[in-house]
């Protein structure tokens, strides 16, 4: 089905970033999967070509793209066509650049944002702590204030994607005690830079897949805060972080659909130069069927994500939408992938086949972003469903 929402312009980035990609990204991807994380030059380069930064304003170094999402959407598109991922580059671009911009002073966005468009100072975002998952209320990591004016971090962090290669942390801390009548407030958002003193990054976790991405645990011992890397308010940060979910969830979803087309094309392709019986296994019925259904169940997914995207740039991309898109798309990505695995027999099972890394590397998106039980709750509540209390 042709796709609608995007002009010539886009098409145009689009054709830059295929060809960053291929060259840049592709031949060297299976260094960064080995070393766990994509070097830091790479995003440098980017950002002399103008592939980050792209919501940031021009003022600011960025691509004064402030009221679209659309070309954060082809960069992701485009490296997972060619079976790669930019690691932790969008929780960089797509998660943390929008608190930036919402909520730093001007003093602060002039301080942050040039280095952020460049690719030159890297930003992650530490939510999770050990024993909460999902619950952010029950976060435990605090702050303290001083007589100073100072603030003092302690705590821990874990599963913070990007924490080894960041220059810039942004910190969700308790800064005033827990109420159980007011669960969602006394957080605060803290941009903390990865050199102060009392910042230790800890384990690099191994996971299952998306190993280019480095993700770690984050300890902050009497790390010292000052005022004004505070960003926005004290007490806010539950508000703030809710104000963004709607875009990360939409950028897990345009890479969910992006893979299980990538996957698609690796079995299709497999398929036909593939022999069984004398005959290549794309003549057989049951292979057609099987990849019949996955276009046809990804097509579906992308006239679903297309229309999200529209309504993001519009600011009408509801939070219970935004749910309904990452659970639909990720479940899909998820059932189709695992197909075209399928189709590639035991080769399917050799990481010298990309359809291997792209089953583990998917796996995740039905966790990261809110767990597709949360998006299930998110809807149900949307839908006016609630529990009955006797």
């Amino acid at each position: 089905m042709r796709r609608t929402l995007y002009t010539e312009d886009h098409e145009s980035f689009r054709a830059l970033a295929r060809e960053f990609v291929e060259r840049e990204l592709a031949p060297k991807f299976q260094e960064y999967e080995d070393a766990g994380r994509i070097d830091k030059s790479v995003f440098a380069k980017m950002g002399e070509l103008g592939l980050i930064g792209l919501q940031i304003p021009e003022e600011f170094g960025g691509g004064g793209q402030t009221d679209t999402f659309k070309y954060n959407a082809i960069l992701t598109e485009e490296t997972a066509r060619a079976c790669t991922s930019l690691g932790s580059l969008r929780v960089h671009q797509d998660v943390v650049t929008p608190y930036i911009l919402e909520y730093a002073t001007d003093e602060q966005k002039g301080r942050w944002l040039p280095g952020m468009a460049n690719g030159t100072l890297m930003a992650a975002i530490a939510m999770t702590e050990p024993g909460t998952g999902s619950d952010l209320t029950g976060i435990r990591t605090r702050a303290e204030k001083r007589e100073d004016g100072t603030w003092v971090l302690n705590g821990s962090k874990t599963f913070i994607s990007g924490g080894a290669n960041a220059d810039l942390v942004l910190v969700i801390a308790r800064t005033a005690a827990y109420d159980p009548d007011d669960r969602r407030g006394g957080l605060t958002i803290f941009v903390v830079p990865t050199d102060s003193p009392g910042f230790d990054v800890g384990r690099d976790l191994e996971k299952i897949g998306i190993k280019s991405q480095d993700t770690v645990e984050l300890h902050f011992t009497d790390l010292v805060v000052q005022d004004a890397d505070i960003l926005g308010e004290p007490g806010k940060a539950f508000e703030y972080m809710s104000h963004n979910l709607a875009q990360e969830r939409l950028t897990i979803a345009v890479n969910a659909v992006s893979t299980a087309q990538a996957a698609i094309r690796l079995a299709s392709d497999y398929a036909q130069e593939r022999k069984s019986f004398g005959q290549p296994l794309s003549s057989f019925q049951n292979t057609k069927f099987v990849l019949a259904d996955c276009s046809t169940e990804t097509a579906a997914a992308q006239a679903m994500l297309d229309q999200a995207l529209e309504a993001h740039d519009a600011g009408e991309l509801s939070p219970a939408d935004a749910a309904r898109v990452k659970l639909f798309t990720t479940e899909v990505q998820g059932r189709v992938i695992d197909r075209c695995l399928q189709v590639h027999g035991g080769y399917g099972y050799i990481l010298e086949y990309p359809i291997a890394r792209l089953y583990t590397d998917a796996r995740v998106t039905r966790i990261y972003g809110g767990t597709s039980e949360v998006m299930k709750t998110i809807i149900a509540k949307d839908m006016g469903l609630s529990a009955r209390r006797a």
